[in-house]
């Protein structure tokens, strides 16, 4: 067991968007980030967990998957990378 306090809903949301902006490739900070700033609030924890997986990719792959470059594989392809990519018709037109 970790000595470490269980972090509450809305400190794991701050910390995922601070991730979600600053994924290290400007592109996908844009993508990523504006889509957790919408997305985030709303989110249930198993949601979170989703998003939080996704945020375990690689960069360039992430972004791939999510404007449609290729297909994200089964254990990446959930119901978060679904709205990402639906995002992602919002703002890239």
């Amino acid at each position: 067991m970790s000595d470490m306090p269980e972090e509450d809903i809305e400190t794991r949301r701050k910390r995922l968007l601070y991730r979600a902006i600053y994924t290290g490739m400007k592109e996908t900070d844009l993508l990523f980030g504006g889509f957790a700033r919408e997305f985030l609030p709303s989110c249930d924890e198993k949601a979170l967990d989703e998003f939080e997986h996704l945020l375990t990719a690689d960069d360039q792959t992430l972004y791939g998957w999510a404007i449609g470059r290729e297909a994200p594989p089964p254990e990446y392809d959930n119901s978060v990378m679904k709205a990402l990519q639906a995002y992602r018709f919002k703002v890239i037109r």
